[in-house]
This record gives structure tokens, C-alpha cells and sequence, in this order.
């Protein structure tokens, strides 16, 4: 079980006042900052989550143990675990114009997140006996970009892995 350490961006620096440049590892957008529709520029929001690829054993007796398999995705900023299809790929990349989103939850605190996700997604399909055996296999730190963009009838927020679009509140 490899785990990779939550680190801080490898390179900030200030760069024409407020903008922002940095190399971070974030999930592989589908949606390019270039081809996002806009009227002015185009900025960025980098968003902490922790992915885990998590096993969780079931004995049971006179037949072989049961292994379920799942995709933990730790939300770092609001605190949330949820489940995810498959372990996104991910690409280190330096981002121009980016507000990076800072961690809300410590190391433990995100495993902790999705140990419990995991042992109660579990329990919602097995009828167990005892408490299954939690493994992580491995462990991603990385960033998920949205896209902000001005257009005339107000300013909107695209997520650059679906490609949804919602208003920018303030």
C-alpha cells in the first residue's frame, strides 16, 4: 500500500498582481481553459481532494472471504467523502490565474473521512457478521479545476472534468 503525502504547491509565485501561477497534480480536465466560451478571460479555481482505492475483506465462514472494491473520493475543503466510479487520471500541470482552494481536512483526518465511507458503503451491502477489514491499496493527492467565465448575462462556473456549467453566485 503506497501512500503519496499531501504536499503544498511546488511553485507559487505572484505574477501581474493578484494572478496567480503554480504547478499542482490535478485530475485530467475534459473540458480545455482554451475552449471554454467567454467574453473576457477565462480564470481558475483549484479545488484539494484525496482519492483513495480501498478494499474492504468480509469473512465468512466455510466459503472464501469476500473482497469489495471502491473508489473514495475525499472532498478537502468541504469535508465530504463520496464514491466514485474509477480512479481518475491525473497530470501535473502549471496553471496561470488559479486560486488554489485551501485543505480543510489533515492526512488522518481524510483517511478517517473515507474509512468511514467505505466500512458504512459496505454495510449497505452486506449483512456482516463482524466488521470487515478495511485496506487502502493507494492513495492520490490532486486538484480538481474549474473554469470561471465572463459572459454578458453574468458570469458562470464549468467543471472541467464534466463539462457542467452553473451560475456564479456571489
Amino acid at each position: 500500500m503506497s501512500e503519496t503525502r499531501r504536499r503544498p504547491p511546488e511553485s507559487a509565485a505572484d505574477t501581474e498582481g493578484s494572478r496567480q501561477r503554480t504547478t499542482l497534480t490535478v485530475i485530467e480536465p475534459a473540458v480545455a481553459r482554451e475552449d471554454v466560451d467567454s467574453t473576457g478571460r477565462v480564470g481558475a479555481i483549484a479545488y484539494p481532494y484525496r482519492l483513495y482505492d480501498a478494499v474492504a475483506t468480509i469473512e465468512r465462514p466455510i466459503i472464501a472471504d469476500r473482497d469489495l472494491e471502491y473508489v473514495v473520493s475525499v472532498d478537502r475543503s468541504r469535508r465530504l467523502a463520496v464514491r466514485a466510479d474509477a480512479m481518475p487520471a491525473t497530470v501535473t500541470r502549471t496553471i496561470d490565474d488559479v486560486l488554489v482552494v485551501p485543505s480543510e481536512l489533515s492526512d488522518e483526518q481524510a483517511r478517517e473521512k473515507a474509512e468511514d465511507a467505505v466500512f458504512s458503503w459496505t454495510l449497505r451491502t452486506v449483512a456482516v457478521g463482524s466488521a470487515p477489514d478495511l485496506r487502502f491499496e493507494r492513495s492520490i493527492d490532486a486538484y480538481k479545476l474549474f473554469w470561471i467565465a465572463s459572459r454578458p448575462d453574468g458570469d458562470v462556473i464549468v467543471d472541467s472534468v464534466r463539462g457542467s456549467e452553473s451560475p456564479l453566485v456571489e
